[in-house]
């Protein structure tokens, strides 16, 4: 298909598109690329899992986190479980600290790859199995994960959906040294290079950790004084859900509602908003958080036991919009 058809796809057509985007991330075609394994006869009875969160103050990170402390537990074993607080001076230290105890294992949820991955490394070469949430290292032997391309292009086609193929766009691009944020991005401008009439806006806002909500709601709120006719600007995208958050707000209280926003991770809050048909939140990609973290320490019980794991397990993600958000609360079991 060339890029002129592509650019000159209708709104109906566009939303074709997106209806079979929300079908793929939703769990269709993910099984088979690596799917949560079973937990039958899973133990890590007399095992010490060393559990590294870089932050828990985002819900991905405190349920993903929570719920890999309980599965350790559940199969036996010890957790030693530190989270960073989004420093990285802590986290190293605590990584640090976490190899000199010689774990079983050691699994690591999120962090800047170029600050982590040393750590990893040394990990590894003291012969503790290094296993990851969302971190994209070859130092980690599996890394539990939603499919973040599949993500990153059903939420830019969604996007394009319903702003009708044309119109600015502002984007937040604070964290490309994350993985899965670089991959949504990169799976962003891979969408909308086939759109012409889309185009994002320069410079590029960069979100930040912590006070991410107001820092998004200030850089919105002066980013619409500039662009004060409705009509200049169509979306504002981000990698994930709490700048989204910041920006509906700012967008609520300049009375710009035209404007619509997207994220990922199904925050509560977030889904709440899209939930409201007067709000300016479009779509969420929603993971699950807690079943990431179950999965990996699965994946820790199954190394342990001499079975050979795939280099990525996905964890399918639920792409909630204004139509069947609560459909997609509801199956995460978000009131």
């Amino acid at each position: 298909m060339t890029e002129k058809t592509l650019s000159g796809l209708g709104r109906r057509d566009i939303l074709k598109l997106a209806a079979v985007a929300g079908a793929t991330v939703a769990g269709v075609g993910i099984s088979s690329t690596g799917a949560a394994f079973a937990d039958d006869g899973l133990s890590l009875k007399g095992k010490r899992i060393a559990i590294s969160a870089t932050g828990t103050d985002h819900y991905f990170d405190l349920q993903a986190y929570n719920a890999q402390i309980a599965e350790v537990k559940r199969l036996g074993g010890e957790p030693i479980a530190v989270d960073a607080g989004r420093n990285d001076g802590k986290l190293i230290a605590q990584l640090q600290t976490l190899i000199a105890q010689k774990p079983d294992a050691l699994v690591q949820i999120l962090g800047t790859l170029s600050v982590i991955d040393p750590w990893l490394k040394r990990a590894r070469d003291a012969g503790i199995p290094v296993l990851t949430v969302d971190v994209g290292s070859t130092n980690s032997l599996n890394n539990t994960t939603s499919d973040n391309w599949g993500i990153g292009k059903d939420l830019a086609l969604q996007l394009v959906s319903d702003i009708g193929g044309e119109g600015n766009i502002v984007v937040f691009n604070g964290f490309y040294g994350v993985t899965p944020c670089a991959i949504r991005y990169d799976q962003l401008v891979n969408v909308i290079k086939y759109f012409p009439k889309v185009k994002i806006l320069q410079p590029e806002l960069r979100d930040v950790i912590p006070n991410t909500v107001q820092d998004a709601f200030t850089q919105i709120t002066a980013i619409l004084n500039k662009y004060p006719e409705k009509g200049s600007i169509q979306a504002v995208w981000s990698a994930w859900d709490i700048p989204q958050l910041g920006a509906t707000q700012a967008i609520v209280a300049t009375g710009r509602n035209e404007i619509r926003t997207y994220g990922v991770d199904g925050s509560p809050e977030v889904l709440q908003l899209i939930a409201d048909p007067k709000s300016p939140a479009g779509a969420d990609a929603a993971q699950q958080p807690a079943e990431i973290g179950r999965t990996a320490i699965q994946n820790v019980a199954k190394l342990l036991a001499g079975q050979t794991l795939p280099r990525e397990t996905y964890v399918p993600a639920l792409l909630a919009n204004k139509e069947n958000v609560g459909e997609i609360a509801k199956r995460l079991g978000i009131g």
